[in-house]
């Protein structure tokens, strides 16, 4: 151990490191290119898939959307573009056949896909905003963020049809004076009035919604807009173990057979299924980390080879010094070991500016898509995988000097003396 903290031994190293200036720069760029391709590329997978789960963390991500939209095929007498329409009762039948759901809740709205939202009117302030029909079950969905003294629609709510109602933070601060409470108040959605239960925070990724948006009982929705046991769509989240592709298509067959559909008819129920799209997105980030540890490693043993090749041709030519060294009692052990020492610390120079490279290239990332509108955030490498790739680069280092190593202490030294 005082070998290493010989101040002639490191002398001996940066002297031959120096007359190998130009060749030891290359090889240290091809060894840190390695590690930097590697936090590169695996930092920048890691910003996709966080940028994802932060997008869609307030909803299942085993989830998915159907929705009626018309048939394309005849089918059983009905001729080709028949409207269908959603029901309450499909959301039995779903639970009772699918046992992969976990959750499904029919929802309606008034104000997106292009009709007219609800006029909600306090006092002499009023404004247009979409009106959601909700049951308390979407909650377990989609994860609604409720102020502090307030409450989402309940099973008394459905029950009983109240008029109650959760509003948007948008639509408070629109409709209420600044320091005003509006839970315990009453509103006008399309001249019914309705008491305020709760204020709900925006969070995005839960379908459609804004941070405008109002919300009722799925029940006093129906009797308000007179919609009877129509459902606009259903929102259903699986279990995780669950495949949510399967569960997409059961979803839909049940749905054309209860419909009479043509079992072809691809056009005849529309859907977004969220969980098939996270997990896409996933594996393209672990194949994009994959492979970039793959390319990393690649180039790392590459670049450790280069130093190694660079070790041999400075044994070669210190072929006498080392002659002298030996004549003069240096014992193999201390030989070998400075040639080692070389190798390790040119490894770990490269590999410590590789890291520095690595992270301002990702600092410069995440500068550069912060204001974007594209899911993607934050893009870091974890510090273990970091530390165990320039551990991997060390070990790599230790082992491709063995060989010049090998080769000094292999020299006898009246040979050495000899040559010229």
């Amino acid at each position: 151990m005082r070998f290493i903290f010989d101040s002639n031994t490191w002398q001996e190293i940066f002297g031959s490191i120096g007359k190998n200036r130009t060749r030891t720069i290359i090889t240290i760029i091809g060894v840190l290119w390695g590690i930097f391709i590697y936090i590169a590329l695996s930092g920048a997978a890691k910003g996709l898939d966080n940028g994802f789960e932060e997008q869609f963390e307030n909803v299942a991500m085993n989830s998915l959307f159907t929705w009626a939209q018309t048939t394309s095929m005849p089918y059983e007498g009905f001729k080709t573009g028949r409207p269908l329409q959603l029901k309450l009762s499909d959301v039995t039948v779903l639970e009772n056949r699918i046992p992969e759901i976990q959750y499904i809740a029919p929802r309606n709205v008034k104000g997106v896909f292009g009709g007219s939202p609800g006029l909600i009117v306090r006092g002499t302030k009023s404004g247009n905003y979409n009106v959601y029909g909700d049951y308390p079950v979407y909650t377990k969905i989609a994860t609604k963020k409720i102020y502090d003294g307030g409450r989402f629609i309940n099973d008394k709510d459905i029950e009983l049809t109240r008029k109650v109602c959760v509003i948007g933070e948008r639509t408070q601060k629109e409709l209420y004076e600044k320091e005003e409470n509006p839970i315990g108040t009453f509103l006008r959605i399309d001249n019914i009035y309705f008491q305020v239960v709760g204020v709900h925070k925006f969070t995005p990724g839960g379908g459609f919604e804004s941070d405008s948006d109002i919300y009722i009982p799925f029940t006093t929705y129906r009797k308000l807009y007179n919609t009877g046991d129509d459902v606009g769509w259903l929102t259903i989240a699986a279990y995780d173990d669950a495949d949510v592709v399967q569960v997409e298509k059961d979803v839909k067959a049940i749905l054309k057979s209860i419909h009479r559909v043509d079992p072809r008819d691809e056009r005849a129920f529309g859907s977004f299924n969220l969980g098939e799209i996270f997990t896409r997105i996933s594996g393209f980030a672990n194949g994009l980390t994959f492979m970039s540890l793959v390319v990393g490693i690649a180039t790392i043993l590459a670049g450790v080879i280069g130093i190694g090749n660079i070790l041999l041709i400075s044994v070669k030519e210190r072929t006498k010094e080392l002659g002298v060294r030996r004549a003069l009692g240096a014992t193999p052990r201390e030989v070998k070991a400075q040639i080692i020492l070389e190798s390790v610390f040119l490894t770990m120079i490269a590999g410590i500016m590789g890291i520095i490279l690595g992270a301002i290239t990702l600092y410069g990332i995440n500068l550069g898509t912060e204001d974007l509108d594209f899911p993607y955030t934050n893009p870091t490498v974890p510090i273990p995988y970091v530390l165990g790739a320039l551990v991997i680069m060390v070990v790599l280092g230790t082992l491709i000097g063995l060989i010049p190593a090998q080769r000094a202490v292999s020299i006898k030294p009246i040979d050495a003396l000899r040559e010229e």
